[in-house]
């Protein structure tokens, strides 16, 4: 049996400590795990396997002798080692949006298209964890009844931009409880922006920089990220998908308001909710008698995705309603990792 070398680019993030903790639990045989990060992490030392692995800086060296590397740690970064990486013989999985639009550049999620897995020249693109759990979720519905529209709102959670976002909304939650200060934002919306605004007790329609043309960068990256991954091109116009992303003051797990037209006019609520039942990864929770639905809370981790709210649009037949919620952590990104690289060793594609 082949065991492999992975390293953990960006081991110390929120999302790089759920890698290392899934790969405990991988069918992935490891013979050597290497965690890696900037230099102001090097010498921390992290659990794997109930040994202490010490944390080294990440240089274009360190992937001599790697197989596999699980990347976390910011788009600049990605652009700068990965590239390094492939050169030394390694397979890059990659969480950042740093290679998702190039053409030669799989945008994977393992039960949706697996298949493009085949076509990767060293890199593989994790995609955007909004759109992860919205399209794991309405493939089954286009393979059987076809789909034409899309248009999704988001409620997503503070963990999405980073362990500093949820300090953030600790900290302002903490200041409004105790009347103490006025909290001073840093970080949300986003980092990148000029203004920032509190979190605490308010909704923030803009999750990354805003475009020319009024949409945020999240919200693009859901548009294009949806038609790359359901059929195989960025811009295909058989498929129409708008989305408005909000964030909103909850630490762990997005939440998905989605409204979507089908092909197949005899396509019925029982229908699409006994075929999400049986799709890989989903779990339905939708029995309104009892108020079943997904939760944020009860989703955060949980490597499923959750569905409920299923049910169709009163003024447009062969439209319906439907609430998505996944841990943005681990299906949204370090499970989908793990995933990802599960299916290259079963496939031998490393």
């Amino acid at each position: 049996m082949t065991k492999y070398n992975i390293a953990v680019l960006g081991a110390t993030g929120a999302v790089g400590r759920r890698i290392i903790k899934l790969l405990e639990e991988t069918s992935i045989p490891i013979n050597h795990l290497k965690l890696l990060a900037s230099a102001r992490s090097a010498g921390t030392t992290l659990t794997f396997k109930g040994q202490e692995v010490t944390v080294e800086e990440a240089t274009p060296d360190s992937f001599a002798d790697v197989a596999l590397v699980l990347s976390s740690a910011g788009g600049n970064v990605s652009k700068r080692l990965l590239p390094e990486a492939v050169k030394r013989g390694a397979v890059c999985i990659d969480n950042t949006s740093a290679f998702r639009m190039e053409e030669d550049v799989p945008l994977v999620v393992p039960e949706v298209n697996a298949a493009a897995l085949k076509e990767h020249h060293g890199i593989i693109a994790n995609p955007n964890c909004s759109t992860i759990q919205m399209v794991l979720c309405l493939e089954p519905i286009r393979r059987q009844f076809g789909l034409n529209r899309v248009i999704v709102s988001t409620y997503q959670a503070v963990s999405g931009a980073g362990q500093s976002a949820i300090k953030e909304l600790q900290a302002e939650n903490a200041a409004l409880v105790n009347a103490v200060s006025q909290p001073t934002p840093t970080i949300l919306p986003t980092a990148a922006d000029r203004n920032h605004y509190q979190i605490a007790g308010n909704l923030l329609p803009q999750i990354d920089v805003f475009e020319a043309d009024g949409y945020s960068h999240e919200e693009w990256k859901m548009i294009h990220e949806t038609k790359k991954i359901m059929l195989g091109d960025m811009d295909a116009p058989e498929l129409k998908v708008t989305a408005t992303c909000v964030r909103v003051p909850v630490e762990i797990g997005h939440g998905e308001s989605v409204y979507f037209e089908v092909a197949d006019q005899t396509a019925t609520s029982a229908d699409i909710r006994a075929l999400l039942n049986n799709a890989p990864g989903i779990v339905v929770e939708d029995d309104p008698s009892t108020q079943l639905y997904p939760q944020a809370l009860t989703a955060a981790g949980r490597k499923e995705t959750f569905v409920g709210r299923i049910r169709p649009d009163l003024e447009t037949h062969g439209a319906f309603n439907m609430w998505i919620v996944a841990d943005n952590l681990l299906k949204g990104a370090a499970w989908n990792t793990v995933q990802i690289a599960e299916k290259l060793v079963t496939q031998e594609l490393i």
